[in-house]
């Protein structure tokens, strides 16, 4: 049945989503009350961000044991009862995996800071670095050990690169692996899953670390493991990649199921741009047959209804725009009309938590409060990536580990669920329309010309969607019907920054 290639996933960050002890910080006890909402807001399965015991040097992406579960979130059994509780709600559960590099308090480096193992991580014994790498947080990619050597981080310091050359690291990640599937997880999303093979014989100034060949030597086995086990078990890769041919060599029918497509979480908000990425996605997935993936926003990027606010409504990690002044009444009536624009294309989407209730980045926390490795390492010139972390908003909240503004009490979910004209209405109309309408999902798409600044397209049988990016009100095309709105229509017309789904046919 493929369930993957049609899916709405939703994205859960453990510590910002739902807190159920009072403490400040989302825990899964928290997230096992607000699976009904989950199941009601209409996505097919769940994505977690890790769950693991970490010192939080990056975000719990700094991982010190694979199998276990934060004291701070709770139990390796309360885990095996979130799966559980899901599964009954015909939710599934995907976990993240982290495995370019773990913590430095991973009982692994804490013997190799003694000494033991070192090849399990990439050490350089001299007097400087082997090379001139940078973290892709800021800052060299080398640091030194107590004794004098040298290890590879490309991330923060307290995050060691692993060594996949070496057996046992393969071998360790496979039981990993194995360790959930028993558990009942219904697949993983790869952490950096182009990062794992390093070539040193490259020059620096290339990405020597990023996309080598031998990757995918790695994932196949990983897939003979997933493909051991029933129901469909899925891999989603997280690849920053130039190259969309290169992209889709991940999705092979051998290696990964899927990835996310960072392109169009990147476009900006404009017609030429969103359709030549929305028609090279689809080429360079058909090829190798996978479904392609779309998503506006993460745990790691600018949320969506601030970017769609701006001047520069495009996503580039080298120039955040903080602080750049932000419409947000545009931004939100762009990220309605985007919902609509995304959940009509072909293939699986995912929901970043939050999204659904219109949240925008919160730019203006204390200094003090700030988390991300790239602030300190940037030198406090990038304000990282707190600001879409911050917990959302239930409407009963008690203190949160990041302050929530004030103004969201009017975006929490208790105060958008019975006004029919909300977001969190509209993503719950769109959810439901979307696993309803037999054109949405897997398939393919028609672009229908209703002229340069209105994206339209239509997806068999009997559906279309037209998405208005123009400065003035268009005209519909015939059509049998408006199945949905992210607006009002105006006599029947589309206004700007507005999409609509309609029964359709030729």
């Amino acid at each position: 049945m493929n369930w993957w290639r049609s899916a709405a996933i939703y994205q859960v960050y453990p510590r910002s989503f739902a807190d159920g002890n009072g403490d400040g910080v989302g825990d899964l006890a928290g997230l096992r009350q607000r699976l009904p909402y989950l199941a009601d807001l209409g996505v097919d399965a769940l994505w977690l961000s890790p769950w693991y015991p970490s010192p939080l040097a990056d975000g719990g992406y700094d991982v010190a044991d694979y199998r276990d579960i934060a004291p701070v979130f709770g139990t390796l059994v309360e885990a095996e009862k979130l799966i559980d509780e899901a599964h009954a709600l015909g939710l599934r559960i995907i976990i993240d995996i982290v495995p370019n590099h773990c913590s430095d308090r991973h009982p692994w480096f804490q013997e190799a800071l003694r000494g033991e193992g070192r090849d399990r991580f990439w050490f350089h014994e001299g007097d400087e670095p082997p090379n001139d790498w940078q973290s892709r947080f800021g800052g060299p990619a080398w640091s030194r050990t107590p004794d004098g050597a040298w290890y590879l981080h490309l991330y923060s310091p307290q995050q060691p690169d692993l060594n996949w050359t070496n057996p046992e690291v393969r071998a360790e990640f496979e039981d990993v692996l194995r360790f959930w599937l028993d558990r009942g997880v219904d697949g993983f999303r790869i952490d950096v899953a182009d990062g794992l093979v390093k070539d040193f014989t490259r020059p620096d100034a290339d990405t020597p670390y990023s996309d080598q060949d031998g990757v995918h030597e790695i994932y196949r086995s990983w897939r003979a493991v997933l493909d051991e086990y029933p129901d469909e078990r899925v891999f989603v890769g997280e690849m920053w990649l130039p190259d969309p041919k290169r992209f889709a060599l991940y999705l092979r029918p051998d290696e990964l199921h899927s990835a996310f497509n960072f392109d169009f979480l990147c476009c900006p908000w404009d017609p030429a741009a969103l359709r030549q990425v929305v028609d090279a996605t689809l080429a360079a997935h058909a090829p190798v047959g996978a479904p392609p993936t779309w998503v506006l926003s993460n745990h790691d990027v600018t949320r969506h209804v601030t970017r769609f606010g701006r001047e520069d409504t495009s996503f580039d990690f080298g120039r955040r725009q903080h602080l750049t002044p932000t419409d947000l009444g545009l931004g939100t009536r762009r990220a309605r009309a985007a919902a609509l624009l995304t959940m009509a294309l072909p293939g699986c989407v995912y929901v970043y938590q939050g999204e659904e209730l219109g949240l925008e980045e919160v730019d203006d926390l204390p200094d003090e409060l700030r988390e991300d490795p790239v602030w300190e390492r940037s030198g406090h010139t990038d304000r990282g990536r707190d600001g879409c972390r911050v917990p959302i908003p239930w409407g009963d909240d008690g203190p949160s580990w990041l302050p929530r503004p004030a103004h969201w009490a009017g975006l929490s979910v208790a105060a958008q669920a019975g006004d029919p004209d909300s977001m969190l209405s509209l993503y719950r109309s769109v959810l439901r329309q979307r696993r309803a309408e037999e054109a949405l999902g897997d398939g393919g798409l028609e672009w229908l010309d209703l002229g340069a600044d209105v994206l339209a397209f239509t997806r068999e049988p009997g559906f279309a969607c037209v998405l208005n990016l123009s400065g003035v009100v268009v005209e519909l095309p015939d059509h049998g019907g408006v199945l949905l709105s992210s607006g009002p229509l105006v006599d029947g017309a589309l206004p700007p920054d507005t999409a609509v789904w309609l029964r359709y046919s030729r």
